[in-house]
């Protein structure tokens, strides 16, 4: 199953839901970091794209200093898509084989029509831009006008719904999250169990 939701819609606290109940979770943003900090050469192509500077004092990625300058410089962030998005899904199709829950959500933040592809189903939580923006500067420390920049790139929220089969609205009651994650786990796990028979 893959879930997405634009930035501060509330992705990790239905993701965290859905693990309560045991399911596995294959994040995208943790696997790209992962690749990052693991795989020197991938880093090195990061660096020499984006200079020295790109580095924090330790060596390490500067993540902040990265994102203002690939939501600020459309070429540069379309590079670095182009260099991680394969190894990304490439690691997602590995641990979506792997996973021993019976189904795995797949959290893709930048879910294309391509993406559905990928996945059996897609859940789009879904939130007002207004929450969005207000969640995502209180979350990552930045201002509202960095967080409106930020969803700007990102595909639109009526585009995002046309690609859902399923939709969470997170309009920030917990309780209700939890009751839409309830019932959209009895509904995977029954249609797992069909796909299951059917084969």
């Amino acid at each position: 199953m893959g879930l997405t939701g634009g930035i501060g819609s509330g992705k990790s606290t239905v993701s965290k839901l859905f693990a309560a109940h045991g399911i596995d979770i294959i994040d995208a943003d943790k696997i790209a970091r992962n690749i990052v900090e693991t795989q020197a050469p991938v880093l090195d192509q990061i660096v020499k794209k984006f200079g020295q500077d790109i580095l924090d004092f330790q060596g390490y990625l500067n993540r902040s200093k990265l994102r203002e300058i690939i939501f600020t410089e459309p070429n540069k962030r379309q590079w670095l898509e182009q260099l991680l998005h394969p190894l990304i899904y490439s690691e997602m199709q590995v641990q979506a084989e792997r996973a021993p829950s019976p189904y795995c959500i797949q959290v893709i933040p930048l879910f294309t029509q391509q993406d559905k592809t990928r996945v059996d189903r897609v859940l789009v939580v879904d939130a007002s831009e207004a929450d969005q923006i207000k969640r995502a500067s209180e979350r990552d420390r930045i201002n509202p006008t960095q967080a409106q920049a930020i969803l700007n790139t990102q595909i639109t929220r009526k585009q995002r719904l046309l690609l859902a089969d399923d939709v969470i609205v997170n309009d920030n009651h917990l309780e209700h999250l939890k009751q839409a994650v309830e019932k959209l786990h009895a509904l995977y796990l029954e249609l797992e169990a069909r796909d299951i028979i059917e084969k």
